[in-house]
């Protein structure tokens, strides 16, 4: 408590010392309103915007079951801005008594797991022995695949006669509190949903035929509510892949719905992750509604280290702002290879043979230190990289201006300088193809889910799948992380909010 000084016993110095912390302090408070109030009235707006465009007359180009999608989506949004409303809204002074909703019963034949929770001394704080005078039960429902079980958490109630006091064990916090998920369940339709690629209405129908249909709306609302709980770890692991000097970076597109529309549009997937020389395996994803370059300069900030790249004009504005750029070299053979494919040109084939023998210098130098491959590099690949550019240089003064050996040949040329800069670094890597393969389940999940409902849906997508495939990096298990990081969430300090990160996490620590 803050104790107020007399203010007759003040002198005018004080008091006019006192008057300026008292005026500083309602000014912070007013900003804190202000923006608190700001955050409120834009995510009641989306809100609102979102049930309108649910509940409103649809499209009938929509078929019904892009339709159902598109609900899922919205439901889900709707849960995620519900919840960080909530924890936007200052701690009540007094606890609102308000009915609880009347959920139906979980079925019967569902086998019991019986977790029981009991004070840890028996004895009162007065001296005497607590006596047991019944029992609180709750029940949350668990899924281990095909198989729906229940744990029933029971209570029990401790008394003491002589002071009449009650005592009982709290029960753990949990992801979703008030809701019937465990962790287990939970982790289960985030791995089917991102990982799996499994549309929240099929997995309605999977649990039905497991004996306990989940309506769609349920689902949607316990993603959303999850994702929220989860993004200070992506965002956590955002700060753990941009404090590393070398990064990956590639796009991917995606088809997104804007609610209240007849059709999708083009956005973008954007991976950065860590090379395949750090000690760090880890993956980003940002989703953004275009391809613009600003997408990146906002999710790379203020870093400076060297991006290891295709050609995409998009990043040119942060290469003019300090950021260095790596070449991708299996473009550049992408070029000559489509070129020899398509009508078995020489010329082709010998660039093939070169940049070969490139990557057969990396192969040798695949497990060796940074310093050790720079050295091999020094010896073995300048060279065959100065003796390419040679020759590309004199076969381009032989071939014909907009010819498609000119244009193979241009993409090296054009690019030379970034191409061979991982030759005087090693721990630079020669090429983009550990990002590409971070792209691909964005590839098998575009023939599933068809598109993403929104701007929000995505870039949840987006942080939950950087969370399953970073996982998938450190060979871990995604099922098994993200039961046990949804399990300790709920209770880990901020400060150690690090602990749950792929790279760092053991199951059962």
């Amino acid at each position: 408590m803050t104790l107020h000084p007399n203010l007759d016993q003040l002198n005018p110095e004080q008091l006019r010392a006192l008057a300026a912390q008292l005026i500083q302090r309602v000014e912070t408070m007013d900003k804190q309103i202000t923006h608190h109030k700001s955050v409120n009235e834009k995510l009641a707006h989306e809100i609102a915007l979102l049930k309108r465009f649910k509940f409103a007359k649809r499209s009938e180009q929509l078929s019904p079951d892009q339709a159902s999608l598109l609900d899922d989506l919205i439901d889900t949004d709707i849960a995620a801005i519900e919840a960080e409303l909530e924890a936007l809204q200052p701690a009540p002074v007094e606890a609102k008594v308000r009915q609880q909703p009347k959920r139906a019963p979980l079925p019967p034949q569902f086998p019991r797991t019986l977790i029981h929770h009991e004070p840890d001394n028996s004895h009162c704080q007065c001296g005497c022995a607590l006596k047991r005078i019944g029992e609180d039960a709750s029940e949350k429902l668990d899924y281990t695949p095909g198989v729906f079980t229940v744990e029933r958490h029971i209570r029990g109630k401790w008394a003491c006669e002589q002071c009449e006091t009650l005592i009982q064990a709290p029960v753990p916090a949990h992801v979703i509190d008030k809701g019937v998920p465990t962790a287990g369940l939970l982790a289960h339709i985030m791995v089917a949903k991102f990982a799996d690629h499994l549309p929240l209405y099929r997995q309605e129908k999977i649990f039905g035929r497991a004996g306990l249909p989940i309506a769609r709306s349920t689902l949607a609302q316990w993603v959303g509510q999850t994702g929220v709980q989860l993004q200070p770890l992506v965002e956590a692991l955002r700060e753990a892949v941009l404090a590393q000097r070398v990064v990956h970076a590639d796009e991917t597109p995606v088809q997104m719905l804007a609610p209240g529309e007849k059709k999708t549009h083009r956005a973008y997937v954007w991976a950065y992750c860590t090379t395949p020389f750090s000690a760090l395996k880890a993956v980003v994803y940002d989703f953004s509604p275009s391809r613009a370059g600003e997408h990146a300069r906002n999710f790379l900030g203020t870093w400076n280290g060297k991006l290891v790249c295709d050609g995409f004009a998009g990043y040119k504005a942060g290469f003019e702002g300090g950021i260095t750029e790596i070449g991708c070299m299996a473009h550049a053979r992408r070029k000559f290879f489509d070129l020899h494919v398509a009508n078995k040109s020489q010329l082709a084939e010998q660039a093939l043979h070169s940049i070969g023998g490139l990557y057969e210098v990396e192969r040798k130098a695949k497990e060796m230190s940074d310093e050790d491959r720079w050295r091999l590099r020094q010896e073995m690949a300048i060279p065959i990289a100065e003796k390419l550019h040679e020759w590309m240089l004199a076969q381009r003064e032989l071939v014909p201006e907009g010819s498609a050996t000119a244009k193979a040949l241009d993409y090296s040329l054009k690019r030379w300088v970034a191409l061979t800069r991982y030759l005087n670094d090693g721990a630079v890597p020669i090429d983009n193809n550990r990002v590409e393969n971070t792209i691909r389940p964005w590839a098998l999940g575009r023939s599933n889910w068809l598109f993403a409902g929104s701007l929000r849906s995505g870039k949840r997508a987006a942080a939950i799948m950087s969370l399953i495939q970073s996982a998938r990096m450190n060979g871990h298990d995604p099922f098994a992380y993200l039961k046990d990081v949804l399990t300790r969430l709920p209770t880990q300090r901020a400060s150690a909010i690090d602990q749950l990160l792929p790279h760092q996490w053991a199951q059962g620590s």
